[in-house]
């Protein structure tokens, strides 16, 4: 299991359509082609023997890494030192065919000696389709092609000068059909590279040294043009820029769905079966998406979002489990059959690893609380529903008033069977509140009467059912005993005043209960047991949560320093996986939008709430969080 970098240990580059992981040893251990749903081209990460990967590193095994991005981009940069000299590997992924959909994708590595000397090794060994799918591997003068049935990859060579002393390349068998192997010397100042295209028009071409450095300069000027657009200037600004780009590399351009992680398969435990497909479009994750990019002035990316959700909506398509599905394909497809993949040992021997998701036929009520509170959010932004978006979503809402009242399955999705959830219960009310206030604040037809009457309903029975006498607290689900931290939004969406006793009482039961030096877990399985064998680390979501939950209750001080230690927990560019382990190890999918949302909205809320209350203390007006 050594073979294995922690999770943790990696960055992520893409342009848009798809994404890769490079580690901090240089290893592309992760990449799906041509989209992230797509099969992998790369997966060592999964299986470190058959999974495929494409390293470059020094030659020797005495050396230091160190990684970061080219600021404000999405270029990474990792570095090695070793005793003859210090050397560089800048990847990125030009974004060239950003709206619209392409197989044609170009994976950019430059090879640059910044002191001494140093021989880089080079290792690309590809296995389509999840390693199984052979290949031909043809080398030709300028480079290489591996030929699939589904795949079709081609590496370009940066053009050598006269003087450079010359590569050493080599070609070996493999069980995908073959790899190249490369060691290639370099000194002081001199530049390198490959390129890696799928589905390239020509043949292995040699690219110019100005060409490829073009290429690194326009990838520049995009996520610099781009990033100016933000209009964050509070206390985090680096935190939060570089949660932004993290989420718009998770962004499917041509649709503007959002993954909930580019990976698939990377355990909750170590060892243990929670090890879920996340390269998909969750309705829940995605909505949130609309309030940080509103937030921070990416007005585009929000209307590309919300077109993505209304045509869900139109569609209805969820079948069974209701008008919406809680999970899509990011073109909108619903095909997401769940299958495991045998042949691979997992990530440090977590099995199964499973691709597609058996979650999506799910009931999942809160969804529709997720998407109706992200569409009244985006019209109070000036992004409006037209007449036929309008007709859709009143009559989801209508079945929503005929349905709320039934057991689901929950935010978790979890696969112990139905329960009458609380969190579905609260969403469901903010679904049908929201519809009557869009019906209002803009004059459309709809049943009004009746969506009140059901709304109403909704929280008389939360306050009833959903309430625990004996815990002082609202819970999981009715009849439990169980804390939910999916329940620390009650007081965002409105359903209770933050300074409520009764909110204020559960606030205090979830400190006892589910913070572990300010880290917060989803639930206790032992108390509520969720089908799954096994334990998880705290949920890194949660805890942003918990910090809004905080500061919206008056207890900044506690607010932003658990906010402070939560950043501590971010691997060394910034990124976050979903969960933490104990050992203080990043566990699950790597990076989670989730998560990265969470800390983009927190953070806003949070400065928000510190600066109104060093306003008060200054002016002694009084101190609001929005």
């Amino acid at each position: 299991m050594t073979d294995y970098p922690p999770i943790a240990d990696h960055g992520l580059i893409g342009d848009l359509q798809t994404a890769a992981l490079v580690s901090t040893d240089g290893c592309i251990d992760w990449f799906c082609c041509p989209r992230f749903d797509s099969p992998s081209v790369f997966g060592s990460l999964l299986d470190s023997r058959r999974g495929g990967h494409f390293q470059v590193r020094p030659v020797t095994d005495a050396y230091s890494a160190k990684q970061l991005y080219h600021p404000n981009t999405a270029i990474l940069i990792t570095r090695f030192m070793t005793e003859e000299g210090a050397g560089e590997v800048v990847d990125f992924m030009p974004v060239s065919h950003e709206r619209t959909a392409t197989r044609n994708h170009r994976l950019v590595r430059m090879l640059r000696c910044v002191r001494g000397r140093m021989e880089f090794a080079i290792d690309l060994a590809p296995r389509f389709d999840y390693g199984r799918e052979r290949y031909d591997l043809r080398r030709s003068e300028h480079g290489a092609v591996f030929e699939g049935e589904s795949m079709h990859l081609t590496v370009h060579t940066v053009r050598q000068p006269e003087d450079a002393l010359p590569a050493r390349i080599s070609l070996r068998d493999s069980d995908g059909g073959g790899d190249v192997h490369v060691v290639l010397p370099l000194e002081a100042g001199e530049q390198r590279g490959v390129v890696l295209e799928s589905f390239a028009e020509g043949p292995p071409r040699e690219i110019h040294a100005d060409e490829f450095q073009q290429l690194f300069d326009d990838t520049v000027s995009y996520w610099r043009t781009w990033l100016g657009r933000s209009q964050y200037t509070g206390r985090w600004r680096e935190a939060v820029e570089r949660s932004a780009i993290t989420l718009k590399l998770m962004t499917y351009a041509p649709t503007g769905a959002l993954v909930a992680a580019p990976t698939a398969g990377l355990p909750e435990q170590l060892g243990g079966e929670r090890n879920w497909d996340y390269r998909y479009t969750w309705i829940r994750d995605a909505s949130f998406s609309v309030y940080a990019l509103l937030k921070l002035g990416f007005t585009e990316e929000a209307e590309d979002f919300i077109g993505w959700l209304r045509d869900r909506v139109r569609e209805q398509a969820g079948g069974k489990a209701g008008p919406l599905n809680i999970m899509y394909r990011i073109d909108g497809s619903s095909d997401l059959t769940e299958e495991e993949l045998d042949h691979w040992e997992g990530y440090r021997g977590s099995r199964p690893v499973r691709i597609g998701n058996g979650a999506s036929g799910q009931l999942q009520m809160d969804i529709y609380g997720e998407a109706l509170d992200s569409i009244y959010f985006a019209d109070q932004q000036g992004i409006q529903l037209d007449h036929k978006g309008w007709v859709s979503l009143s009559t989801l809402v209508t079945w929503l008033t005929e349905n709320w009242n039934q057991p689901d399955e929950g935010i978790w999705e979890t696969r112990g069977g139905r329960q009458d959830f609380t969190y579905g219960r609260l969403m469901s009310w903010v679904a049908l509140d929201r519809a009557v206030r869009l019906a209002l604040g803009r004059g459309r037809p709809s049943a009004l009467v009746e969506w009140s009457m059901q709304r109403d309903a909704i929280y008389n029975q939360i306050m009833e059912r959903g309430w625990n006498a004996d815990r002082q607290a609202f819970v999981q689900h009715y009849g439990s005993d169980v804390l939910d931290s999916a329940l620390l939004r009650m007081s965002t969406v409105g359903f209770v005043a933050p300074h409520d006793p009764m909110w204020l009482s559960t606030l205090a039961a979830m400190d006892q209960e589910l913070v572990s030096d300010s880290l917060v877990y989803r639930y206790n399985p032992s108390a509520s047991p969720d089908g799954l064998r096994g334990s998880e680390g705290t949920f890194s979501l949660c805890t942003f949560t918990y910090v809004d939950a905080l500061a919206r209750a008056g207890r900044l001080d506690q607010a932003r320093l658990v906010f402070e230690k939560m950043l501590t927990y971010a691997n060394h560019l910034g990124l976050y996986s979903e969960e933490v382990a104990v050992t203080g190890e990043q566990l699950g999918n790597f990076p989670q939008a989730f998560t990265h949302l969470g800390l983009i909205d927190t953070a806003i809320t949070l400065d928000e709430a510190l600066t109104n209350a060093e306003r008060t203390r200054h002016l002694g007006e009084p101190a609001r969080v929005a």
